[in-house]
Order: C-alpha cells, then sequence, then structure tokens
C-alpha cells in the first residue's frame, strides 16, 4: 500500500506526459483537421500502453546511470516536482519537455543528496536535445521531399489522396504513439524501478515481469491524461509553429516517430554493433524537441518565411526554464520531505560512483511467478460476456429509440396531414362562399334586368297606345301637343341617369389605381374631366363618348383640348397614349 502511495507521483508525470506529449504525435493531425480528437486520443492510448510494456526498458537504465535513486520517498519526490513542472508549463499552452523536467529533477536529487552524477550520462542525455531536433529536421526534410515528389509523379485524384492520407496519419500517428510509450515511459517510472516487485506474470501467450508491470500501469497513466488534458496542446503544436498541410502532418509525425523508435530500440542499437558500428544511445528524448526540428525541417524546404518563430522562441524558453525550474523546485521539496515528514530520501554510500541497483528487465532467483493463465482466460470471458450484454443493450436501446422517432415522425406526419386537410375544408368553404355571393349578385343582376325590360316594356306599350290616340285624333293642334308631350317623354327616358351611374362606378372600381394616380398627380381636374379620361384610357371614339357623357362632339373636342392644357402635354403627345401610360 505503502508502494502505491509514492508510486502516486509517477502516475501524476504519467498523465502530465499524456496531456502535453501525445500532442507530439496526434497534434500535427487534429491541427490540419484531418482527424478528430476522439479517435486520435484512442489509438494514441493503445499504442503507448503497448510501447511502454514492451520495449520501454531500453531507456530506463540510463536515467537509473544517471542517478541511482534508491528510496522510494526520493523517487516520489522527483516524479511529483518533475510533474508539476510539466503541469504548469501545459496550462501556458506550451509544448514543454518532460524528458528535461525528470533529468533537471533527478540532478536536484543528486545535488540535495549529494551523491554523484554520471556526467558521462548527462552528456549523453543532452546531446540528444540537440541531436534529436536536428535527427527530426533531416527525417523530416527528407521524408517532405520524397512525398512532394511521389505526389507529383502519381498524380492522384484528390479525392482518393484525402482518403489515403487520412489512413497514413493513423498509421503514423500509432507508430509515434509506440515509439512514445517506448521511450518515454521512462521519465515516468524510471526512477521506480529499482523499487518494481519482483515477480512474473505468465498470461500464456505473453508474459510480463514487475518492470514492465510499472510500465503498464504509467502507460495506462498516459492515456488518462491524453483523454483529460491533451486536447489544447494538440492545437497549439497543429497550428502554433507553422500552418501544416495533410501531407505535412504525415511528415511531421512520420518523422517524430523514427527518432524516438531509433532512441529506444535496443534490437537497433544491437545490429548497429553486429556491423562494427558504434551503439545507439538508448536515452529518452524530448519528443517536443523532435517535433519543433521536424515542423522547422518542412518549413526550410517549403521557405523559412512560413515559420513563426515567435513560437519557437516561446518553446526555446520553456526547454531552459524546464530543467532549472524541475531542479530548483525537487532540491526544495526534498528538505521540506526529509525534514517534515523525517522520510529518508536518499540511502548508501553518498560518495560511490557506482550503485547496486537491479537492472529493471533481469529477474532473480526469488522472483514470483504467477500463473495467470485461467484467471486471463476467466478475465476475456467475463470481459466478453459484458461486452456482448452491452451490446444487447445497446442495440435494444437504439431498437426503441428507431421506434420511438420513427412513431414521431408518423405522428408529425398525420399531423401535418390533418392541418392540409384542415386547409383544403377551409379553401373548399372559402370557395363557395364565394361562388354564393357571386351567384347571389347574378341573380340579382338577372332580376334588375328582367324589372329593367318589364318597365321598358310597359313604357313603349304606353307609347303605343298613346300614338294610337294620336293617329285617331282628327283636331291637328292638339296632335301636335300630345306629340310634343311624347317626345318629351321619350327624351326624359332617354337618359338612362341610374344604368350611367352603376356604368361609372363600375369602371373607377376596375381602374381604381389609374384613378388615384391622376388625381394625385392633377387635382385641379373636374368630375367630368376625370370621367373624361377614364373614357379616353378604354380608347372610346368622340361619338361614344359623346353618347356616353350626353354631349355633342363637338363638345368633346373642346373638353379634350381642356383637358390637354390642364395635362400639360406639349404638342404631337397623344392624349390617349400619355393616359394609357399614367
Amino acid at each position: 500500500m505503502l508502494f502505491l502511495l509514492f508510486l502516486s507521483s509517477g502516475l501524476f508525470l504519467g498523465w502530465s506526459l499524456g496531456a502535453n506529449d501525445a500532442a507530439n504525435v496526434f497534434g500535427s493531425a487534429v491541427g490540419s483537421k484531418m482527424l478528430n480528437f476522439k479517435k486520435a486520443a484512442f489509438i494514441a492510448s493503445v499504442f503507448v500502453v503497448l510501447g511502454a510494456v514492451f520495449q520501454g526498458e531500453g531507456t530506463s537504465d540510463t536515467l537509473v546511470s544517471l542517478g541511482a535513486v534508491n528510496t522510494l520517498a526520493g523517487a516520489f519526490t522527483i516524479s511529483l516536482c518533475a510533474a508539476i513542472t510539466v503541469l504548469f508549463m501545459t496550462k501556458y499552452a506550451l509544448p514543454v519537455s518532460t524528458s528535461q523536467a525528470v533529468v533537471g529533477a533527478i540532478i536536484g536529487w543528486s545535488a540535495f543528496t549529494n551523491y554523484h552524477t554520471d556526467f558521462n550520462v548527462l552528456t549523453k542525455i543532452v546531446s540528444t536535445w540537440f541531436f534529436g531536433p536536428l535527427l527530426g529536421m533531416l527525417f523530416s526534410a527528407l521524408l517532405f521531399l520524397l512525398l512532394r515528389w511521389t505526389l507529383r509523379r502519381t498524380r492522384i485524384h484528390v479525392i482518393k489522396l484525402d482518403s489515403y492520407i487520412r489512413y497514413a496519419l493513423i498509421i503514423a500517428g500509432a507508430f509515434g504513439a509506440y515509439s512514445l510509450g517506448a521511450n518515454n515511459i521512462a521519465n515516468v517510472m524510471g526512477v521506480f524501478v529499482g523499487s518494481a516487485p519482483d515477480l512474473l506474470l505468465n498470461f500464456g501467450l505473453f508474459s510480463i515481469n514487475g518492470v514492465q508491470l510499472l510500465f503498464l500501469i504509467g502507460g495506462l497513466a498516459i492515456a488518462v491524461g491524453i483523454f483529460t488534458y491533451s486536447e489544447k496542446v494538440m492545437h497549439t503544436v497543429g497550428n502554433g509553429i507553422l500552418s501544416l498541410t495533410p501531407e505535412a502532418a504525415i511528415v511531421v509525425v512520420l518523422s517524430q516517430a523514427l527518432v524516438l523508435f531509433v532512441f529506444s530500440s535496443s534490437w537497433l542499437s544491437n545490429q548497429f554493433v553486429s556491423i562494427g558500428l558504434p551503439a545507439i544511445p538508448l536515452v529518452p528524448v524530448s519528443s517536443t524537441q523532435v517535433v519543433v526540428g521536424s515542423v522547422i525541417g518542412i518549413g526550410m524546404i517549403k521557405g523559412a518565411r512560413e515559420i513563426k518563430f515567435r513560437a519557437l522562441g516561446e518553446i526555446a524558453l520553456g526547454w531552459i526554464t524546464t530543467p532549472v525550474a524541475a531542479g530548483i523546485l525537487t532540491y526544495f521539496a526534498l528538505f521540506f520531505v526529509q525534514n517534515v515528514f523525517k522520510l529518508q530520501v536518499g540511502s548508501g554510500n553518498s560518495n560511490s560512483t557506482s550503485y547496486n541497483i537491479q537492472p529493471p528487465y533481469d529477474l532473480t532467483q526469488q522472483a514470483v511467478k504467477v500463473n495467470l493463465i485461467l484467471p486471463g482466460i476467466l478475465a476475456i470471458a467475463l470481459l466478453v460476456i459484458i461486452v456482448l450484454i452491452y451490446l444487447f443493450f445497446r442495440q435494444q436501446k437504439l431498437r426503441l429509440k428507431a421506434e420511438n422517432e420513427l412513431l414521431q415522425q408518423q405522428n408529425q406526419y398525420y399531423q401535418t396531414q390533418e392541418r392540409l386537410s384542415g386547409l383544403e375544408v377551409s379553401a373548399i368553404q372559402l370557395e363557395n362562399n364565394f361562388l354564393g355571393q357571386k351567384l347571389e349578385t347574378k341573380r340579382k343582376e338577372y332580376i334588375n334586368i328582367a324589372l329593367n325590360i318589364s318597365a321598358q316594356r310597359e313604357f313603349l306599350q304606353t307609347i303605343a297606345e298613346e300614338l294610337e290616340q294620336i293617329r285617331n285624333n282628327q283636331n291637328a293642334d292638339e296632335k301636335n301637343l300630345q306629340l310634343k308631350a311624347i317626345v318629351s317623354k321619350v327624351k326624359q327616358k332617354m337618359s338612362f341617369s341610374s344604368e350611367m351611374e352603376e356604368f361609372y362606378a363600375q369602371i373607377e372600381l376596375i381602374h381604381k389605381d389609374f384613378r388615384q394616380k391622376l388625381i394625385a398627380s392633377f387635382p385641379g381636374l373636374t368630375e367630368q374631366e376625370k370621367r373624361l379620361s377614364t373614357l379616353l384610357r378604354l380608347n372610346l371614339s368622340s361619338k361614344e363618348i359623346s353618347t356616353l357623357l350626353s354631349i355633342s362632339p363637338k363638345s368633346v373636342e373642346i373638353a379634350r383640348y381642356r383637358l390637354r392644357k390642364k395635362l400639360n402635354l406639349q404638342q404631337g403627345v397623344s392624349l390617349t397614349e400619355y393616359l394609357q401610360n399614367l
């Protein structure tokens, strides 16, 4: 239990590393919007754990050689101070190096406990702070030129190219996450390997020792950091230094993965030795520095003007301040832990230059060997059952959700149909009302026509009877008087005053807009002139107008002349056309 308590600072550092350094793997892909954050975080988490468990021991020995932290309290304080430093830098979105934070903290521990610091190892580590970015710059420049040449030669369709780039980003990101776990797990659990449990867990197909179990726990802590806190730094790395195209993002991720793999692969180092070349130092490399170097390599190919040097300056400031801040913080924290909590932060001969630290990947004869084949099978079977139950209930939930959505759509459809039917019924009712009103109007018109015919018939019957009486009258004077009376009666009947009023009312109703414009433009017109204008707009002749207005054709011509004067028409302008265009 005490071991787990001290291990918590390492888990905290692993969480900080995941929150910050995962951006170096998928920051370019997320920043170029070729991959969303959730997918990137899931892939990164899985492969970080795999790299940490199966290839993480290569670099841990280097940190042990730098400063053999031989107490749990000292390891706890180193990891805690490194994690606090990384968290502080991450809060301000600076892609800080976890390796530098751990190295600075170990040197602070060595200074406080007066233990020897292996400057050869320190020189080897510091040299990677320069060679890592340079190697990343070289890899990225070569890969970018190769990729650009390939794209120009193949001329892949843009839609297919987008799909290929997306898959390439996923593959390169997975490789980068694996290399990150393999290389940087030493930063998380390196100071605890001397206290790792001496056991061997046999899973049948593979087995892991106590150190790998530590690395598995550290890898899970990194995965938690990726999911919970790395999105902001991913966008900073993807967009803050250089605006990356998707093609450049692949190159950056692949270059970073290659550099980390080179500095963490025991197999590759042994291959170099077997052909007579010097061994590759297995050193925790700052993935942040490598990514920055890779981005600069692409920027140099594309033109240095695209590099945002201000962002580079901020990152360089983080490189300098991180180890210094971690070392100073560790020194004072160790003083606090030793004098307040009375915990031993260092043990053994402080003047010795070598330490009896058990190699992290070798088992002793007393190692506890645990056979986990049957428990593993049972655990997998239980997991499969849980997954199947989850999928079953999830499928049921989705089915119910789909049925509910279908019912809602059908309900909306029926409601829409009902509203549409209501509107159709309303439209039919309105049309029926309109037709009824129209029918009533026509009925009244026919009644008026019938009454008018009856009245005209009675009038003509009366005239005929009176003419018959006049024809039988022998007195010439009386006959003349009776004829004058009949003529006067006929003229009075010919006035058609009511019919003419109705006629003008209909005409004015039809040409309502014209009449309003005429009144607005020429307010001085008389009612007779307004009617004349309306009749002229209908293109009636002077003879027809004279009949309708009960005046002579000569009077119509005079009225037209006066109307032209009031409308201020020039000579040659047609009065009828002017009124029709008004």
